[in-house]
């Protein structure tokens, strides 16, 4: 079986920027799954796996236009201080959920001013370009259950994959039945 819309592809990955820095892996922890063909991955590494079979291990460069976009600086804003009454101590690097007219959004703090705080909702690696180091573990065909609804299920249905990689992680996942989070990039929130 190869890797085709309509398959669940289980992989182990090293993620690197272009400066070679390790930023995220799966060797030596689980490996990740993603429905192949539902947006779940970013589009120049989902991409490069069409194809691949089980055992194929293969680097891929993906371009920041096909990973994570290019930075909006429509992103970046300054919010006044007061709209984070009740957070004490705000730092650089923080994350918060924003309601947006789009709906919520994660952002980061980036600058913390004396009335005001700067925060980016970029997507964390966006205008970055990234390598991956990847091994196909399995492939299978999806159930019609997870073709319906978008995303990978557990053996018992619908799961979180609860990974915490501050929400830029290959492996983010949804806890309910409704399109999943992101697998190394979907656009699905971002």
């Amino acid at each position: 079986m190869i890797i085709d819309a309509k398959t669940v592809v289980t992989l182990h990955y090293r993620l690197r920027n272009a400066k070679g820095e390790l930023l995220e892996e799966s060797f030596g922890a689980e490996p990740m799954q993603y429905l192949h063909g539902a947006q779940n991955m970013i589009p120049g590494l989902e991409k490069q796996l069409t194809g691949k079979q089980v055992g194929e291990s293969f680097s891929a460069d993906v371009e920041a236009e096909e990973a994570y976009g290019a930075i909006e600086p429509g992103l970046i804003q300054e919010v006044p201080l007061s709209a984070f009454e009740g957070v004490d101590d705000i730092a650089p690097g923080m994350r918060f959920m924003a309601e947006t007219e789009a709906g919520p959004r994660p952002v980061t703090v980036t600058e913390v001013k004396e009335d005001a705080v700067v925060v980016d909702g970029n997507h964390p690696m966006a205008g970055q370009s990234l390598h991956f180091d990847i091994e196909v573990m399995e492939i299978r065909e999806a159930t019609e259950e997870e073709l319906a609804h978008g995303h990978v299920h557990a053996a018992g249905g619908c799961h979180s994959h609860d990974h915490d990689h501050d929400d830029h992680g290959c492996c983010g996942g949804s806890g309910d039945c409704a399109k999943g989070d992101d697998c190394c990039g979907g656009h699905g929130h971002h």
